[in-house]
């Protein structure tokens, strides 16, 4: 009966004009940089950062989660239609939406694409719902040493688990947390490495290192890699042709039970996300059809099962992030700095200071996948024709939102640079094969690490086994010891390996 009334407040508060309105300009702003590769909803959320300093805490979080949601929708379209993936994630819908398109099924794929996503991600928030208020309760028991041992292993499993050399990832991690270290101590006021700069006493602007990392660098990625393809002959999709057969509908329902559960598993842990899913949903498919040999060549079960992995794993990437203050990946991070920055913590007692937060934003989900679906199989046509915007025109607009949002946040030239020299830096990351989402992870985490660390430290007279001796604490320090060990190995096997 609770619950009920929890999820009758949530909609009570979504439902106001306000946050309506802004649900409604995250989805819609989410779906058009999901189907335009290059962008993608973290450069989008970083850009549109600023704006949520001038609004409520949830209207805010409210947006920039529809935009996270509403790209996973759109991500698909270029797959399908262009076989170009977007995103890692929307990369499995190449595998047989791309098929099915040469087969002059693109509208169809399209179609049931945003069937499984919207199946995907309505059972991810029932997954939402009752997990996270059970999780949030058994939080409460937990002390200064268990939050810092779950971050540690939260740093660890993202930067281990995600693409990319485990060790590399490992290096960005600390990279973030001494970046993080920038500023003013809390605990003895004495400023560290800001080296007489009046600017970086509060620290490295957060807004200024997700443009640079991820908005300016993506942009100047972007451009080579997409400066000489061709833009012309795209599909023409009609209404007509997004039907689907009683045949389609068939193959994909169990597909979309399935893939569901997948990315509501994996959407929960740090460090996987969306594109794991994604990929393990299809491996699933695969391995369970009777005719394994029509994957690659326009199964739609191909088509289905990811999509619906994919949006389950993305609305089941708030559970820790809400409940524990453990961003999940890169994204999550950028929603905890927009909590923290509103003076929110996020953690276990999230619930019970801010319900009108965690409860509207739950209940804006609903709302917003609801307004996905009514957006996306009409205006199909639109987001195809909106493949046809020049990216000569597209990237320099880019651009400067990004510069007006940095400047917006402390009207000071000085966050413009440090965007320049962070956008350099990602720039110089993603050349180099080092993943710059670990980086942002430690950052946003590593001030959290430290106050529970010391406190822990405080608390324990100074005893450093307390993180082993306590039990939740010591199980996520076993955990976290695994995982190092496991990089280890497989970047020993792997220089062995180049040598032979």
């Amino acid at each position: 009966m609770e619950l009920l009334n929890n999820i009758a407040f949530g909609f009570e508060q979504a439902l106001t004009w306000q946050n309506l309105l802004y649900c409604f300009i995250g989805v819609l702003l989410g779906t058009f940089v999901g189907v335009l590769p290059g962008i993608g909803a973290l450069a989008t959320i970083s850009m549109l950062l600023p704006l949520t300093f001038y609004v409520p805490p949830t209207t805010a979080l409210v947006m920039l989660a529809g935009i996270y949601y509403g790209a996973n929708y759109g991500g698909s379209t270029a797959s399908i239609l262009l076989n170009l993936p977007g995103t890692p994630a929307a990369a499995v819908a190449c595998l047989d939406g791309y098929p099915m398109t040469k087969q002059g099924r693109a509208g169809v794929a399209l179609f049931m694409t945003t069937i499984a996503s919207f199946v995907g991600a309505t059972l991810g928030i029932l997954i939402f719902t009752f997990a996270a208020p059970a999780l949030a309760e058994v939080a409460l028991a937990f002390g200064p040493a268990e939050y810092f041992a779950m971050m540690l292993l939260g740093l660890i499993a993202a930067s281990t688990l995600s693409t990319g050399s485990p060790v590399k990832g490992i290096a960005m991690v600390l990279l973030g947390l001494c970046l993080g270290m920038v500023g003013t101590d809390v605990q003895t006021g004495q400023q560290r490495y800001a080296f007489n700069v009046p600017e970086l006493s509060d620290g490295l602007p957060l807004v200024a290192m997700a443009m640079g990392l991820f908005g300016i660098s993506e942009v100047i990625n972007s451009i080579n890699r997409m400066r000489d393809q061709k833009r012309s002959d795209r599909p023409v999709v009609t209404l007509r042709s997004m039907l689907p057969t009683a045949d389609d509908w068939k193959r994909s329902f169990w597909p979309m039970i399935r893939g569901t559960g997948v990315g509501g598993f994996f959407g929960a842990l740090p460090g996987t996300g969306q594109a794991v899913a994604s990929f393990m949903a299809y491996a699933v498919e695969k391995k369970v059809a009777r005719q394994p040999e029509r994957f690659g060549k326009g199964a739609i079960e191909g088509v289905t099962a990811p999509e619906s992995a994919n949006n389950a794993a993305c609305q089941t990437a708030f559970i820790p992030t809400l409940t524990l203050g453990i961003p999940g990946d890169v994204t999550m991070a950028l929603m905890l700095g927009a909590m923290i920055i509103a003076g929110i913590q996020p953690g276990p007692r999230l619930m019970t200071e801010h319900p009108e937060v965690f409860w509207g934003l739950l209940a804006s989900f609903w709302i917003g996948n609801v307004l996905l679906v009514i957006l996306n199989i009409p205006l199909v046509g639109l987001w195809v024709r909106m493949l046809q915007i020049p990216y000569r025109l597209l990237f320099p607009a880019v651009l400067m939102f990004i510069c007006i949002g940095v400047f917006s946040v402390n009207n000071n030239a000085f966050d413009i640079y440090m965007v320049l020299i962070f956008g350099v830096l990602g720039y110089f990351l993603i050349l180099l094969r080092f993943e710059p989402a670990p980086l942002l992870l430690g950052y946003v985490l590593g001030p959290l690490m430290e106050e529970h660390l010391r406190r822990a430290m405080l608390l324990s007279r100074g005893d450093a086994t307390v993180f082993i001796t306590r039990p939740i604490s010591a199980a996520f320090v076993s955990i976290t010891a695994i995982l190092l060990i496991m990089a280890i190995v497989a970047a020993v096997r792997s220089a062995v390996a180049r040598r032979a």
